[in-house]
């Protein structure tokens, strides 16, 4: 039987682990060992109980893979070089994905890289103390964060901190000015245009004239690839922005050569597009077709971009779909959010 080897526990990863483990000797590779649907993450800062609800363990939905917890040192075109032991692993298919995480040039103890439920829970003590919390950064995460603690906390001074003239740049406008209008009703106060690149002791934020005190720091920006391993060996196959760079069958190519038998799915591909969970899901069929497909020489599949319904949530009772240039905002968004988290969990623990 020909080993299969999958890097990264996330949306695609899980999807293709599950799919292929009883065509393939397959090595499930994660630095964690559970699967999270981390769109529901940003509710265990306000409930961490509901951490329980959002993972699952690999061991848990995988019956023939081998799960390995461990970080990954170096790829190559023929092996998977683990970091902890230096234990090779030989593989006939590598399918990369490992995602994309926070950041932090900062190393205060009350900043927050929001990446995790676990990082989250550990935090909500912070948070049930803290009466001033800046959160750097109105991208959509910055966005569903300050709505959870605006929604539970009504005495908190919140400050979102957003580098453009308007919330959520890459959406529509119709999305940022109902996200603006709902922080306006809750006292949230928003600083557009501006980058803060000092932190002072004391919980200081300070950029040019302005302070902002603050007894906890978000940080919902500076998200990278996780790509580290491909710089000794395979850093040809990285864009500039240290994405993988890809064919339309999600095979890994550069200008010189595809590798055939290693694909990439998720947040870690160069594919101009968001990084949502459902793309990486998409992806991730692709490549199963694809796979079985070249066991059998049969035509290769393309994966297609396109846009997709996007479902924000500003709390438990009120969110925002957006598709294209049509929105709807309210309890239903709200609701289906709710509604896919549940699902996607259930085809998990099922």
């Amino acid at each position: 039987m020909k080993r299969l080897v999958i890097l990264g526990g996330g949306f695609a990863g899980a999807k293709i682990a599950k799919a292929l483990e009883n065509y393939y000797g397959t090595v499930f590779i994660d630095d964690k060992d559970y699967f999270e649907f981390t769109p529901g993450i940003l509710k265990t800062i306000v409930n961490p109980s509901h951490a329980k609800k959002i993972q699952i363990l690999h061991t848990s939905y995988l019956k023939k893979a081998k799960v390995i917890r461990a970080r990954v040192k170096e790829i190559t075109k023929k092996e998977v070089t683990l970091s902890e032991n230096n234990q090779k692993i030989k593989f006939d298919y590598l399918i990369i994905a490992s995602g994309s995480s926070y950041n932090s040039p900062f190393k205060e103890q009350n900043i927050i890289n929001v990446s995790r439920a676990l990082q989250l829970k550990k935090n909500y003590n912070k948070l049930c103390l803290a009466k001033n919390i800046v959160i750097i950064g109105g991208g959509i995460v910055g966005v569903e964060l300050a709505s959870e603690i605006v929604e539970k906390y009504k005495n908190k001074n919140i400050t979102i901190i957003q580098k453009s003239d308007k919330l959520m740049e890459r959406n529509n406008q119709k999305t940022a000015m109902y996200a603006k209008k709902f922080f306006e009703k809750k006292k949230v106060k928003i600083i557009y245009n501006e980058i803060f690149k000092k932190y002072i002791n004391k919980n200081v934020l300070t950029n040019k004239k302005t302070k902002i005190k603050a007894d906890l720091i978000f940080l919902c920006t500076g998200i990278t690839s996780n790509s580290s391993f491909m710089k000794k060996s395979m850093s040809n196959f990285l864009n500039e922005r240290n994405q993988i760079t890809v064919n339309k069958y999600l095979q890994i190519e550069n200008n010189q050569e595809t590798i055939n038998n290693i694909f990439a799915a998720g947040d870690i591909t160069d594919i101009n597009e968001e990084k949502l969970a459902q793309n990486a899901e998409k992806q991730a069929s692709v490549i199963i077709k694809n796979m079985i497909s070249l066991e059998n020489n049969k035509p290769l599949a393309k994966y297609n971009s396109k846009p997709r319904i996007m479902v924000i949530s500003l709390g438990r009772f009120n969110g925002i779909l957006q598709y294209k240039s049509f929105v709807l905002t309210g309890l239903i968004p709200a609701f289906l959010k709710t509604f896919v988290e549940f699902k996607t969990m259930v085809r998990y623990k099922s």
